[in-house]
């Protein structure tokens, strides 16, 4: 690395991104996914045991006087308003004072809401704590996506990204299970087994929470942000501890890049990238989580009340049907991610959405026509959301590797905050509504938006999705700060 102190900003020209991106698999990898990503099986559990413990919540001698829809609806979109809020507030902080720092605080966010929500004894207070889990959740999506894509080699981005937030769906998996025994009042009073769901999630988050403390930060963050001698050493002792794991010297870094460094980029700056210089990618963003946070945040969390209204589910058998289309979910980006990284980004991009919202169409007609059961329902639906979580997971990859690195974690806050404030905030209450009515028509109609918006993002990552696969994070979008060949700087 060298480096020039002449007037202000510095530059600095370093192999470092070249080096990371090179990187074989290792122990070191497993690290980062397991410290980073396993949070989001806490996201899971955390939202499925609300929509499984709707009915229970709302009967008599529950401790918390509520309505189901008021759980399914109010609440449901109040937390998913504090992760947008969450989002915006913690991506713009990622941006400035670097991952770590902050994948440590939203995680103690996270941890301390969702232990007064299971000590709520007032709907108010739920309906606080709930926005403030939200908040802690939101801030997590933009802090763990952006260190996430810049630690993990070129090669292995895709499959990942996809299986990391895909893993969401583990958690839905305990959640339903957990949400079983804990409704059983044989087992466990009405007004005790549901604080225990929140709280065994706490004790999970504090597990996570000192794994985490082993994650390094972003090396390409320091770079930018006048840590050089930092990142340079960060990445001499992962390549010799992987030297020292696979018996062999790696290979030499295939290119270089000379930087500007700077402390932070204001919001200014950000919008023009965004809209100005990749207006197409910002559209493509845009339409991705709108089209994924719809189908999700509408439908999936009134799952439980639909198997209830329409089937007589029992409020403490709904875990069971919700567990296996939760599997169904973590199956989608399991076997499909590598092929992210091989087919290619847009094929897979547009197919999935486009096959899933196809797939909900046929959904709502056949639930329409009456011929469905609880249990081929559920079959339906593991079927839709088996290309669905792959596609939603993809958003999550595009918007992270498509934007410049100074931006990259406002950019995922920000299409994340309005796609899903657009689907995620106005579809729990409006679907809180179409199922309490108790009229087929009404819910089957929440399924046809959900599809229509699906298959609309799928046509337009047909025309606008980004070849992004096994290229440098550097290739697909320059940072701002990179100073041209050629230039003498």
């Amino acid at each position: 690395m060298t480096t020039s102190a002449g007037p202000v900003p510095p530059t600095v020209t370093t192999a470092v991104p070249a080096r990371l991106d090179r990187l074989p698999w290792s122990r070191w990898h497993w690290m980062i996914v397991v410290g980073l990503g396993t949070v989001w099986i806490l996201d899971g559990l955390e939202v499925t045991i609300v929509g499984n413990i709707a009915g229970r919540l709302s009967e008599e001698g529950s401790g918390l006087p509520i309505t189901s829809a008021q759980v399914t609806g109010v609440a449901a979109a109040l937390y998913v308003a504090g992760a947008c809020v969450g989002a915006l507030v913690f991506g713009r902080l990622t941006d400035r004072y670097g991952r770590k720092k902050l994948f440590m605080v939203t995680l103690a966010v996270y941890l301390g809401a969702t232990a007064m929500t299971a000590l709520s004894f007032d709907v108010t207070w739920f309906f606080v704590f709930r926005f403030l889990t939200g908040f802690g959740i939101g801030g997590e999506y933009a802090a763990i996506n952006s260190a996430i894509d810049e630690l993990i080699p070129s090669a292995y981005r895709g499959r990942v990204d996809l299986i990391i937030n895909g893993s969401y769906w583990l958690g839905a998996v305990g959640g339903s299970l957990l949400s079983i025994v804990m409704l059983n009042t044989a087992l466990l009073p009405e007004n005790v087994g549901w604080r225990l769901s929140f709280a065994l999630g706490v004790v999970l988050g504090l597990a996570i929470l000192l794994v985490r403390r082993q994650v390094p930060e972003s090396p390409r963050w320091q770079l930018i942000h006048g840590y050089g001698e930092e990142a340079e050493q960060l990445v001499d002792s992962v390549e010799r501890q992987i030297e020292e794991e696979k018996q062999r010297k790696l290979p030499p870094p295939a290119r270089v890049i000379t930087i500007h460094q700077h402390k932070s980029v204001g919001f200014g700056l950000i919008a023009r990238t965004i809209f100005r210089r990749y207006p197409r990618r910002a559209v493509l963003g845009l339409s991705l989580f709108i089209g994924q946070a719809f189908l999700y945040n509408a439908i999936t969390f009134g799952f439980g009340t639909i198997l209830t209204t329409f089937f007589g589910v029992p409020t403490g058998h709904t875990g069971y049907y919700f567990a296996v289309i939760a599997a169904g979910n973590f199956v989608g980006p399991l076997l499909l991610g590598k092929l992210f990284d091989t087919v290619g980004r847009r094929i897979m991009i547009s197919s999935t959405y486009l096959l899933s919202g196809i797939l909900l169409f046929v959904t709502a007609w056949l639930f329409d026509s009456g011929v469905l059961t609880a249990t081929t329902l559920t079959a339906c639906w593991c079927v839709v959301l088996f290309f669905a979580s792959a596609g939603a997971s993809s958003a999550y990859l595009t918007v992270s590797e498509i934007f410049p690195m100074e931006t990259r974690a406002m950019a995922i806050a920000f299409f994340y905050a309005l796609g899903t404030a657009a689907g995620g905030i106005s579809g729990p209450l409006v679907f809180a509504e179409l199922t309490a009515s108790g009229v087929v028509g009404d819910t089957a109609l929440a399924f046809r938006i959900g599809a229509g918006l699906m298959c609309a993002a799928g046509l337009v990552a047909v025309f606008l999705a980004v070849p992004a696969e096994r290229r440098a994070l550097e290739d697909i979008a320059e940072p701002l700060s990179a100073v041209p060949p050629g230039s003498g700087r």
